[in-house]
C-alpha cells in the first residue's frame, strides 16, 4: 500500500525499521513516540516530472518549492496511511542520514552523499513516515560499497577549486566558484565531482534538474 501511494508521485519507499525498546524516537501520529519509520525518496529523476508539473501551477516566488512539494505529497500519503510525515528540513532535525544508513545499509561517499550500489549518487530522501505500530520489515543487509573498490576516485579530482578533499567539503570555495563566471558549467550541468562518479550513471539527474539544485545551493 505504501509503494502504491508513493508511486503516483514518482517516489518510493527507501526502507524502514522498528525503533527498539527505549530507543529515542520522534512522535508518531498519536504524539507518543513512534514505533516505526519508513524512509521516502526517489531513485534518479523519478519524481522530477511530477514536481515540475506541480511547480508550473504555483506562484513564481514560492520559496523552497521542492521542500513544499515533498511535504504536500508525503503529508497526503501519511494521512492516507494513518502515519505522521516528517521532512529532512523540519526542526528539530530528525537524523535522516542515520536512519537511511540503518534502513538501507548504505555508507557515505567521499562527497558526503550516501553511495547506493544501484543508484550511485543519484538518489535522495524526501521525507519519512512515522507509525504508531511496528511494521513488518526485513533488516537491512550489508551491501557492497562501490567507493571501497574505486581506486581512481574521480569524484575528488574534477572540481576546478578542489572543493571536496580528504579534509571535507570547502563550502566557501564551492559557493564562490559557482557564483562566478567560471562556475557557469557547474551551474548549468551540476557538480563536476558528482558527475565524475562512474556508478549509477543510468540514474544521473537530467541537466535541468541539476541546474535547479545548483541554483538553490547558490542562492
Amino acid at each position: 500500500m505504501i509503494d502504491e501511494a508513493l508511486s503516483a508521485h514518482g517516489l518510493i519507499a527507501r526502507g524502514g525499521f522498528n525503533f527498539e525498546g527505549a530507543e529515542p524516537a520522534p512522535p508518531g501520529p498519536s504524539a507518543m513516540p513512534a514505533r516505526a519509520v519508513v524512509l521516502v525518496g526517489q531513485a534518479g529523476a523519478s519524481a522530477w516530472p511530477h514536481f515540475v508539473a506541480w511547480r508550473q501551477r504555483q506562484p513564481n516566488a514560492l520559496p523552497d518549492p521542492l521542500d513544499t512539494w515533498s511535504r504536500e505529497v508525503i503529508g497526503a500519503v501519511a494521512a492516507r496511511l494513518g502515519a505522521r510525515a516528517v521532512s529532512p528540513s523540519d526542526r528539530p532535525h530528525a537524523p535522516f542520514q542515520r536512519w537511511a544508513m540503518r534502513a538501507e545499509g548504505l555508507r557515505a561517499s567521499p562527497l558526503g552523499i550516501l553511495m547506493h550500489p544501484q543508484y550511485g549518487l543519484w538518489h535522495a530522501y524526501r521525507g519519512a513516515l512515522l507509525f504508531d505500530a511496528a511494521i513488518d520489515t526485513a533488516p537491512a543487509t550489508a551491501v557492497i560499497h562501490p567507493c571501497d573498490t574505486c581506486v581512481a576516485k574521480p569524484c575528488l579530482k574534477s572540481c576546478p577549486v578542489g572543493a571536496y578533499s580528504d579534509a571535507g567539503f570547502d563550502h566557501a570555495a564551492c559557493l564562490a566558484h559557482v557564483r562566478a563566471e567560471a562556475g557557469r558549467p557547474c551551474m548549468r550541468h551540476g557538480c563536476l565531482d558528482r558527475n565524475a562518479c562512474p556508478y549509477g550513471a543510468s540514474y544521473r539527474y537530467p541537466a535541468d534538474m541539476q541546474a535547479f539544485h545548483m541554483a538553490s545551493f547558490a542562492t
